[in-house]
């Protein structure tokens, strides 16, 4: 018999042994597609807390539902944090897919079924005018644009989006549970359209860990940096913090350098720059800005510009190789702000003409879009900036940007705090590209 005392107190712990018992997390969530750069392709990742099959069930949308099935693997990604929280990552990627066709999709496995969601298949010729939205340092507290975003990514305005770095703010923190968050606040954009992705110094915690697990971008080099076609475009990713965290390795500057050197150098082939004439760059810290904020753009000797003196050997900056290889635009964020350029080069305005500064410019197009909303809020700019600074705004906001055809471009900057009003517009119009056109 057990003592009356003792049962006692056995049930008054029943309720806190019954607490204690995890829950069983197999529901598929943060939702997100991304082009893995191969012609009718798309992946497919999302996240669980427990281990479960990786499974895309779908179907061409007024078909059969869910006729088609692909699988997949799951990796398990464990937090540096004090937890050391466990997750599965997984990804499925699909082939095979039908250029500009629409498709219907769930994801997950018989443990769970993620909700239905659909995509439009890349179109992989080069006459195609893809539609872009693009911006960095968005968080999961004051994100700002990202009701704005959603809708408008909903009603089919956009066929990829670029996020230029720092995610969530951050993701590592709370033991991941803010980049969890902030992947299901971005599932009703992700999980429509590719959402395309580099690293910002936001992600620098425990060497890029989150950004490098949750992330599917092309290629080998874990989302750092990476290339892909679209349309009339060759768009390169790049991690603008190799320069920046020299802890995590300086050989990561010279592999990104070598990489991006040779890549360039194969789209500026005559046979592809014909197919692909703009290149298209985007990485998260600017060469240049106008900001007060003692940012590295802010010096005349930008590291991402020139490069670091300091080191043996001096690891080269990327500028020089942007203007010899004829990088036509160059995207960048960081900055919480808003802020186009006039074409530029080595410090100096290169306008195509003081009419036409974009027509034929003589040097890359620099727009910096970095306002989509996030704790840190807006920024400041310097009152004096420099003769390259064309147009600024610290209105909360994103970039709309569409590659039309093979000679012209358009930009336009969206201002949240105004309702989406769209208060700045360029269009590029380059009649050849390459380095011959600066000349």
């Amino acid at each position: 018999m057990v003592p009356v005392h003792a049962a006692c107190v056995l049930m008054s712990l029943a309720p806190l042994l019954v607490l204690s018992v995890p829950p069983i997390w197999t529901q598929p969530e943060q939702v997100h597609l991304s082009y893995p750069g191969e012609p009718g392709s798309m992946v497919v990742t999302w996240t669980t807390l427990n281990k479960t099959e990786s499974v895309v069930e779908y179907g061409l949308m007024g078909g059969r539902l869910f006729d088609m099935s692909a699988k997949g693997d799951a990796t398990l990604f464990v937090d540096s944090g004090e937890e050391k929280r466990k997750m599965y990552i997984h990804r499925v990627t699909l082939t095979g897919l039908k250029p500009a066709a629409t498709y219907v999709y769930h994801c997950g496995s018989d443990e769970g079924w993620s909700d239905v969601f659909f995509f439009t298949a890349l179109n992989d010729s080069a006459s195609f005018s893809p539609r872009f939205a693009l911006y960095g340092d968005l968080g999961n507290e004051n994100p700002q644009s990202l009701a704005r975003l959603q809708k408008e990514t909903q009603l089919g305005m956009y066929d990829v989006i670029l996020h230029i770095g720092d995610f969530a703010y951050d993701m590592h923190e709370d033991n991941a549970r803010i980049g969890d968050e902030f992947m299901r606040q971005i599932q009703s954009i992700a999980a429509y359209v590719p959402y395309m992705t580099c690293p910002g110094n936001h992600e620098s915690t425990y060497n890029f860990s989150n950004y490098r697990n949750r992330f599917s971008m092309p290629g080998q080099t874990e989302s750092l940096w990476y290339s892909w076609n679209l349309g009339s475009a060759h768009i390169i990713s790049l991690s603008t913090e190799v320069y920046f965290y020299l802890e995590y390795g300086l050989e990561l500057v010279f592999k990104q350098y070598e990489w991006l050197k040779k890549d360039l150098e194969e789209a500026n082939k005559p046979e592809n720059r014909a197919v692909r004439p703009w290149i298209i760059t985007m990485g998260h810290r600017p060469m240049y800005c106008s900001d007060d904020d003692q940012d590295d753009c802010t010096t005349f000797d930008s590291l991402v510009r020139l490069g670091l003196n300091f080191t043996k050997p001096p690891a080269p900056g990327l500028e020089d190789l942007f203007y010899r290889q004829g990088v036509d635009v160059a995207l960048w964020a960081h900055e919480h702000t808003y802020e186009r350029l006039w074409p530029v080069y080595g410090d100096k305005v290169y306008n195509g003409s003081k009419a036409q500064p974009y027509v034929n410019p003589k040097a890359p197009v620099h727009i910096i879009t970095g306002s989509a909303g996030c704790r840190e809020k807006t920024d400041l700019f310097n009152p004096n900036p420099k003769e390259w600074s064309a147009l600024r705004s610290t209105d909360y906001g994103y970039t709309r940007m569409q590659v039309v055809n093979a000679t012209h471009l358009y930009l336009e900057q969206v201002s949240d705090d105004q309702y989406g009003k769209v208060i700045d517009s360029i269009w590029v119009v380059k009649e050849k590209h390459g380095f011959s056109s600066w000349f």
